[in-house]
């Protein structure tokens, strides 16, 4: 019995310590390509994002864990704008453009936002289905990891600044 308690802890400990987020890997790999449709009517595509440091979040207005990170997503991109670091945040194939534009427009994001209406993008970023998702992008424009829920805050910053510093 106490057997079953160690492991049932053991894989707790486990599923709790994989938290928020999942390491892609040692190796960094090519973001997908992909052409981002923006709220303004502009577009931007991967190749863009190359020679920054980006933080590309797949999000959804109905999602609460995503409408609670905002406001440090929002805090993130301020501190690092000037720095060569930028944010994108795309909105999820099932989310009224109405819906992204009042959020986008109310909470004056600072950031671009793009319309995912097809769920090709969702879907060349493997498959996002869960939200908030976040890939953290090098300058060289290769994922180098990936949140799945909230990121830790003080982590992600450790980790711009690291890429921010690369050449």
């Amino acid at each position: 019995m106490a057997i079953k308690h160690i492991v049932a802890g053991v894989a707790l400990a486990a599923f709790a310590g994989l938290g928020a987020y999942v390491y892609v890997g040692e190796g960094a790999q090519a973001a997908p390509s992909s052409h981002f449709v923006l709220l303004d009517g502009s577009s931007k595509s991967t190749q863009d994002l190359q020679g920054k440091v980006t933080l590309v979040n797949f999000w959804a207005t109905s999602c609460v864990t995503c409408v609670a990170e905002m406001p440090d997503i929002i805090a993130t991109h301020n501190k690092y704008k000037d720095k060569g670091y930028d944010t994108l945040a795309v909105a999820m194939q099932y989310d009224p453009p109405s819906y992204v534009v009042n959020f986008a427009q109310s909470r004056q994001l600072p950031f671009n936002v793009a319309l995912d209406n097809t769920g090709n993008i969702a879907k060349a970023w493997g498959d996002v289905k869960l939200t908030p998702t976040t890939y953290i992008v090098n300058k060289r424009g290769e994922i180098v990891k990936t949140y799945i829920g909230a990121p830790n805050f003080d982590e992600l910053h450790q980790l711009i600044e690291k890429l921010l510093a690369q050449t």
